[in-house]
């Protein structure tokens, strides 16, 4: 009894605590967002694999460095055993004649151990040194994968967040119209406004409506999407932890007209790891004019019988060793000028890559100055937009206060009503261009990470 006590708490225990995992695993804030793409979305992961391959390419390319060794075993069965031809005077016969002769036993068997060792060769040292960078750009493609990641998240997630913050206003909108409308029916009731004045306000309190389904169908999408960069079920509730901070405005970001910080950019990295393998490349070919040298062994045992009996290891049964040891030293003398135009191929990719450096590194000076400037416009168009915002909801309140006293027109709360309407959606617009320039800016500076 006392055990069906225990698993029923147990499982009542359960169950209690049940919603508050689904609710963990399916609420997030922005950080908590970018994490879990960090470790679902396919870029990042697939980036990571390419990093895991090229590593393990890296130890495959060491390993062919190393010893070779290499057993084998051969067995022969001589169906016809090989027939050799002597000249006919060693049997006493006539000048010009051959008599056939066969030589061996029917059954053949060979074991032995073959080893090899590269001792120099230019190409395997500068193969050595590509591993190790690929394997670096690969580490560094991971990075750029996590920060494009993290940039389109975060995009997705302030996308969602307004479009929530969106609909917030519009309820509220929707409640002051709707309040506006059933107070006219009322008025209209005592004969103090006519019929026309109830049907604008209708056609106010419908248009908003529309938005508010039009922005309801938005949160659904930007959801959606928010999902689809996290690496998220699309088909699962997700919940945003965090809010919008609307009530600060931020500074501006000054302008020193110094130099980028190019090394702080992913994107500068790589062209200098491809800077580095050009080099390489460069290197591999001068160096394909060195000779090379490896050295083998071979140790083998052959046993040769009349009858199948090769795994007999008795007396009389030998099986006779046959051993040897080399050294090859293969000099390069002429390759019909290949070895020249790659070396000149190679210096030429060098010249391009560092064309792209220089390219790049201009492009990120006016990548800089222009994300700051759409960063600093991005802030004054907020500020304007917020207090168009304040003064849009300060004329509502004055144009219905007028109206219910008897002093304003309805005509007067339908166009302050709009206005307003207009005003939210400007600086909902303004809020999430602020937030993208933002991140375009540390994008562009090299601070996302």
């Amino acid at each position: 009894m006392k055990k069906i006590n225990s698993l029923l708490m147990k499982r009542y225990l359960f169950f209690l605590v049940l919603p508050g995992l689904m609710n963990a695993q399916n609420s997030f804030t922005l950080k908590e967002a970018v994490d879990y793409a960090y470790t679902h979305n396919a870029s990042v992961l697939n980036a990571e694999l390419e990093q895991k391959m090229n590593k393990a390419k890296q130890n495959e390319i060491i390993g062919i460095g190393l010893p070779q060794v290499s057993g084998s075993f051969d067995i022969k069965d001589y169906l016809d055993i090989p027939t050799s031809l002597l000249p006919g005077q060693f049997f006493q016969a006539p000048p010009g004649t051959y008599i056939p002769v066969k030589f061996g036993v029917q059954y053949n068997a060979t074991a032995g151990i073959n080893i090899s060792q590269i001792i120099f060769n230019s190409d395997y040292l500068v193969a050595i040194q590509a591993s190790s960078e690929l394997t670096a750009l690969s580490q560094k493609n991971t990075q750029r994968s996590r920060i494009e990641t993290n940039i389109a998240v975060s995009k997705a997630y302030y996308n969602a967040l307004i479009n929530r913050e969106r609909l917030t206003l519009l309820d509220a909108s929707l409640a002051r119209v709707k309040k506006l409308f059933d107070d006219t029916k009322v008025l209209h009731a005592n004969g103090f406004v006519e019929q026309i004045d109830i049907d604008r306000i209708e056609v106010a309190y419908n248009n908003l409506l529309s938005e508010r389904e039009k922005v309801a169908k938005l949160i659904g999408i930007s959801e959606s999407l928010l999902k689809f960069q996290m690496g998220y079920d699309v088909t699962q509730s997700i919940e945003l932890k965090d809010k919008l901070d609307l009530t600060t405005i931020p500074a501006s970001e000054p302008e020193t007209g110094q130099k980028p910080d190019y090394n702080s950019r992913i994107e500068y990295s790589l062209l200098q790891s491809q800077k580095r393998l050009n080099q390489l490349e460069k290197k591999r070919y001068q160096l394909s004019y060195l000779p090379s040298l490896f050295a083998y062994g071979s140790f083998n045992k052959n046993a040769q019988r009349d009858e199948f009996d090769v795994f007999d290891f008795s007396t009389g049964h030998d099986w006779y060793p046959i051993s040897i040891i080399g050294v090859t030293l293969s000099v390069p003398i002429f390759s019909g000028g290949q070895k020249y135009y790659k070396l000149q191929q190679s210096k030429l990719s060098m010249m391009m890559t560092e064309n792209n450096i220089r390219h790049f590194e201009n492009a990120i000076q006016l990548e800089v100055s222009a994300a700051v400037v759409n960063y600093n416009n991005s802030i004054s168009s907020l500020s304007i937009q917020k207090r168009n915002l304040e003064l849009a909801q300060g004329v509502f309140e004055v144009a219905k206060k007028k109206y219910e006293q008897g002093v304003g027109s309805n005509l007067e709360v339908i166009n302050a009503q709009s206005s307003l309407k207009e005003s939210q959606t400007n600086y909902f617009n303004a809020i999430f261009e602020h937030y993208n320039a933002k991140l375009d800016m540390d994008k562009a500076k090299g601070t996302i990470k």
